[in-house]
């Protein structure tokens, strides 16, 4: 049901968490893990140059490109 937006090809590393950010670019943080503090703020990792539109959820997949998939809304 998903569908790539956009290739982006960002290799993943452990302990950083890689979202979408609002100026539709690729960004990645570092993941809080056991009460311990995080290092840096966000950095820029990949200028996907996507548009949002309402009802899709955006994430990064496995391959490192931005896909998206409709949003499950009311359920039955």
């Amino acid at each position: 049901m998903a569908e790539v937006v956009a290739n982006t090809g960002v290799s993943k590393d452990s302990g950083y968490l890689y979202y979408l950010g609002k100026d539709g670019n690729v960004w990645r943080t570092k993941m809080a893990r056991g009460g311990k503090k995080t290092g840096g703020g966000p950095e820029m990792v990949a200028s996907a140059g996507v548009t949002r539109e309402d009802g899709f959820l955006y994430y990064i997949d496995k391959g490192g490109n931005v896909a998206r998939s409709p949003m499950a809304r009311g359920r039955k």
